[in-house]
């Protein structure tokens, strides 16, 4: 599989270094989208030597990723995995990912942090239960962790789903779209690692964008 692995930071300075040095180490080429960073995100991400692109000013999680894809579409790969900035998932799980593409032949593999919620706050293990539960109704599909921003996205699929998002909500319209055009979906279990960093989701405002998106995407 040609891979390549696009990494959407947001005032991520302290973690981004050695998170793009591991994807690095794995022997993946890696993007990173620094979304109006504050702090030292693009110089440290840049030190790490790879490709940097740079939003102004801060544009939300969504529209990262979307800025990347554009990117990625033009290049020469297969598969696209994406990668939070925080540290929190580690980045040897993508042969777990390949793997399981490899054996399900599903278009998009979707990281499931849900069999093991040690440290994660329970409010949002209660919303990415819900949230999982209605969109995979919606889908059509069963997805254990709809809200997982670790995923191995087929090039193919990714150039056919014309994503509109600009805040969270991009990881339910991603999936959605792509149950619409027939895609599987997969998941893999991926642990996660809380180390009390500061998220960037507003329960309240991205829950009504969650919504909002459910309804309006027939």
């Amino acid at each position: 599989m040609n891979i390549v692995v696009l990494i959407p930071a947001y005032n991520a300075a302290d973690t981004i270094g050695a998170l793009v040095k591991k994807v690095k180490e794995l022997g993946f080429f890696c993007v990173v989208v620094d979304d109006g960073s504050t702090d030292d995100t693009y110089k440290n991400a840049s030190s790490a030597g790879v490709i940097v692109l740079k939003h102004e000013k801060n544009m939300g999680k969504g529209a990262a990723l979307r800025t990347g894809f554009d990117y990625i579409l033009k290049g020469g790969y297969d598969y696209i995995v994406t990668l939070d900035a925080d540290g929190q998932n580690d980045p040897l799980s993508i042969k777990d990912f390949i793997g399981k593409a490899e054996k399900s032949g599903a278009s998009i593999i979707v990281g499931n942090r849900l069999l093991d919620t040690a440290g994660m706050p329970w409010i949002r293990v209660q919303t990415n239960r819900f949230m999982s539960w209605l969109l995979s109704k919606k889908i059509g599909q069963r997805v254990p962790d709809t809200q997982c921003g670790y995923k191995l996205i087929r090039k193919d699929l990714l150039a056919k789903l014309k994503l509109c998002a600009n805040h969270y909500e991009i990881e339910s319209e991603m999936l959605i779209k792509a149950g619409k055009a027939g895609a599987k979906i997969d998941s893999v279990v991926v642990s996660s690692i809380y180390s009390g960093q500061k998220s960037h989701i507003n329960p309240i405002v991205d829950t009504l964008r969650f919504i909002k998106l459910i309804m309006t995407l027939k």
